[in-house]
């Protein structure tokens, strides 16, 4: 199955996110979903979740090849986040799909926050927490990507950089790789709920979709370590401020 010329490099656009940021693909993949390709809420939710974990997966591959993931880190925060993403996914069930979308909103919002303040990430010294906290942020983290399909990256990477005490580029393979679990498990979770409501995914566009954006992801892997994180997290958080005001009010109306 085909899709809208207009989707094809917003797709790819997905993976780049991934690649070069270790966050921002479910940012872009739900709004595909739902304003360009005229899905129902929970089922972009759904599709998404499907498409950045598989993403997020094959995009942690070269940094698990040049050992950029933190074992650790994918332990202490990666089980209670896969807990947290079950437990949000289930909530999901008893939340309009469209309040789904603004709360979606407030997190791109929030996002773009994080995104525009680097320079804090790079200046400030690392600060190592214990593990407990590490698992209260994993459980947060996965709860949200359960709600409302966020890969929660551009909350992970911050996390490992400043809080774990990891270099960029590490913590950036570890949040492919806590991405690809959290979203695995909520994916699991909302499928049931679909097969519950009668409703159902379109597999060969998610598979199109999810092909376009590995490419986008080997890609922008590989462009990570030429272009500036900073000039690259400027932009995308303006993009996001514009996209998560535009979410926020169709959602409401």
């Amino acid at each position: 199955m085909g899709i809208p010329l207009l989707a094809w490099p917003a797709a790819i656009a997905i993976g780049a996110s991934l690649g070069l940021l270790g966050s921002g693909g479910s940012i872009l993949t739900v709004p595909l979903l739902v304003y360009v390709l005229g899905q129902d809420e929970k089922v972009a939710i759904a599709g998404s979740l499907a498409v950045v974990g598989t993403v997020a997966l094959v995009g942690s591959l070269p940094f698990l090849k040049e050992r950029l993931v933190d074992g650790r880190a994918v332990v202490v925060f990666g089980v209670p986040a896969a807990a947290g993403s079950w437990l949000g996914s289930a909530g999901s069930a008893f939340v309009p799909g469209y309040l789904q979308l603004a709360l979606f909103a407030v997190v791109m919002l929030v996002a773009s926050f994080f995104m525009l303040r680097p320079p804090r990430l790079a200046a400030a010294e690392p600060r190592h927490r214990a593990p407990w906290r590490g698992a209260l942020d994993g459980l947060g983290v996965g709860a949200l990507t359960g709600m409302v399909g966020v890969g929660g990256g551009f909350l992970i990477v911050p996390a490992l950089v400043l809080q774990g005490g990891l270099p960029m580029r590490r913590a950036i393979g570890t949040s492919l790789m806590l991405i690809a679990i959290q979203a695995g498990v909520g994916f699991v979770q909302h499928l049931r709920l679909l097969h519950a409501a009668s409703l159902s995914l379109d597999w060969p566009l998610l598979g199109l979709i999810t092909t376009l954006a590995i490419v986008g992801s080997l890609v922008g892997t590989r462009l990570a370590v030429r272009l500036s994180q900073l000039q690259l997290r400027r932009v995308f958080g303006v993009f996001l401020i514009g996209m998560g005001i535009y979410i926020l009010v169709r959602s409401l109306h």
